[in-house]
C-alpha cells in the first residue's frame, strides 16, 4: 500500500493510492472549521458548506448538483470543529469531472442573496431537530463545559440567532480569511494513474493564486474540571463523564485509541457494555468515544439510563475506570485489546471512501501518513504499561467532569 504526494504551485496538496476498480473517491478538505470563527461567526463553516452548493459563476444550483449525481455518483460535503471537505465518490473515468466540480465550487460560488435567506431556514431546522436529540447534544454541551472561554466550544451548526443574521459579506469575509491554498488537500484513492491526476489537478487548481492565513489558531489549555446537572424534558436521563485528553500528534494517540476501545468502543464484548448492560440492564446505550484535535482531545464515557439507573450506572462506570487505572492488562487481555483494534482498523480500509477521507485529514493536520501495515506493527508494539499509563492519565478521578440531563 504506497501513497504518492505532490503539492501544486499555488501549495495545495495532492496525496493518491492507486487502487484498481471501477469506483474512485476523492475530496478536497480544507483546515477550516467551527473553531475558527468569531463570536459573531458561530455557525458559519457549516453555513457555507451548504451554501457552495448553491450556484458559481457558470454554474445554477441544479447544474452543482448534476455534474456528479447525473453519471450515478455520490456528492457530499461536512463540516467538524478542524475542517471543512466537499468529496465525491464516483465511477473512475470521471476523474475530470470530479475536480472540475471540486474546483468551481471551492472558488467560484457566487453565494446569491435568494439563496442565503432560503438556507438559513433550512439550517434553522437542522438545529431545531438536533436540539430535540439530547443523545446528540449533550456531547457538545460536555465540551462546551471542558473547553468553556475557548475556541473549541461552540456547536458546529451554530444558533438559530447566528445564523438568521448571515448576510453575503459575511460570506465571503469568512471565506478570504480562512480559505487558503496552502490549507487544502486534494486526497485520492482510485484508479487513475498519478501523473493524469496530477495533470487535472493542474488544469482545475493549478491556475489559482496562492494564498496562505495566519495561523491564529490558540491553544487549549486551560481545563479545570467541572460538573453539571440539567434538567430537561426526555424519557431517559443522559449522562457523559470524561475529560480532556491528548492531541493527534501525541506520542500516547495510538495507546489512547486502543484503551477506549477496550473500554467502551463499538464491540458488544467492551467492558462497559458488559458491566452496565448485559450484566445488569441498567442502560440503554452506553459507550465511549475519544476525540482527538490538533492540540488537545476529549475522552468521554456516555450513558443513556433510566432516571432510577443513572446513579447506579455512573458508579459502575466509575468502577471500570478505576480497574484500568489499578491493574496492568494480562498478556492474553493485551493481545485481545490490541487485535481487536487492528480488526476493525482492516475492516474500515476496506471502505476507499474512509481511506481517502483518513488521508487528508492527516495531509491537512501533518500527521505521519502510514500504510495499514506500519499502523499494525505502531499497535503490536504498544504495551501493557503505556495502556496504564494512559489510564491513570486520563482516568484520574479528581480530573473527571461530568454532565447529566437529569429527565424532568
Amino acid at each position: 500500500m504506497s501513497y504518492q504526494y505532490y503539492i501544486l504551485k499555488n501549495g495545495i496538496k495532492i496525496i493518491h493510492r492507486l487502487h484498481k476498480g471501477n469506483v474512485s473517491h476523492c475530496g478536497l478538505m480544507v483546515n477550516t472549521g467551527s473553531r475558527d470563527e468569531a463570536e459573531n461567526e458561530g455557525g458559519m463553516a457549516h453555513f457555507i458548506e451548504h451554501m457552495i452548493f448553491k450556484g458559481t459563476k457558470k454554474r445554477k444550483a441544479y447544474h452543482v448538483l448534476s455534474r456528479i449525481e447525473n453519471i450515478g455518483g455520490d456528492l457530499n460535503a461536512f463540516t467538524t470543529k478542524e475542517e471543512t471537505c466537499i468529496y465525491a465518490s464516483f465511477l473512475s473515468p470521471y476523474y475530470g469531472q470530479t475536480l472540475d466540480l471540486f474546483a468551481d465550487v471551492a472558488f467560484n460560488s457566487v453565494f446569491p442573496p435568494k439563496e442565503i435567506k432560503k438556507e438559513i431556514d433550512v439550517v434553522i431546522d437542522e438545529i431545531n431537530a438536533y436540539n430535540d436529540t439530547p443523545e446528540e447534544m449533550i456531547y457538545d454541551d460536555f465540551e462546551d463545559m471542558i473547553f468553556k472561554g475557548h475556541h473549541l466550544a461552540g456547536n458546529i451548526l451554530g444558533n438559530s440567532e447566528n445564523v438568521s443574521r448571515f448576510k453575503r459579506n459575511d460570506i465571503l469575509r469568512f471565506i478570504k480569511k480562512n480559505y487558503s491554498t496552502r490549507q487544502m488537500v486534494i486526497a485520492s484513492v482510485g484508479h487513475i494513474s498519478f501523473d493524469h491526476l496530477i495533470k487535472l489537478a493542474e488544469k482545475y487548481f493549478g491556475e489559482l493564486p496562492e494564498s496562505d492565513r495566519n495561523d491564529n489558531r490558540v491553544p487549549f489549555h486551560t481545563y479545570a474540571p467541572a460538573h453539571l446537572e440539567v434538567k430537561k424534558t426526555s424519557f431517559l436521563t443522559h449522562a457523559i463523564i470524561g475529560n480532556v485528553a491528548y492531541s493527534r500528534n501525541h506520542p500516547f494517540y495510538l495507546p489512547m485509541v486502543v484503551l477506549n476501545n477496550l473500554l467502551g468502543g463499538p464491540t458488544l464484548n467492551s467492558r462497559l457494555n458488559l458491566a452496565v448492560r448485559e450484566k445488569y440492564g441498567y442502560a440503554y446505550s452506553v459507550d465511549s468515544m475519544y476525540q482527538p484535535y490538533s492540540d488537545t482531545g476529549v475522552f468521554a464515557v456516555y450513558l443513556g439510563s433510566d432516571k432510577n439507573h443513572i446513579q447506579k450506572s455512573m458508579e459502575l462506570v466509575q468502577k471500570e475506570l478505576k480497574k484500568l487505572c489499578e491493574k496492568k492488562l494480562g498478556t492474553i487481555q493485551l493481545k485481545r485489546a490490541k487485535q481487536q483494534v487492528i480488526g476493525q482498523l482492516a475492516i474500515s480500509y476496506e471502505s476507499r471512501l474512509a481511506e481517502m477521507l483518513s488521508l487528508a485529514k492527516k495531509i491537512v493536520h501533518k500527521t505521519p501518513v502510514k500504510s495499514i501495515e506500519q499502523i499494525v506493527n505502531d499497535i503490536e508494539g504498544i504495551s501493557a504499561k503505556d495502556i496504564l499509563h494512559v489510564a491513570n492519565e486520563i482516568f484520574n478521578p479528581d480530573q473527571l467532569s461530568s454532565l447529566v440531563y437529569k429527565s424532568k
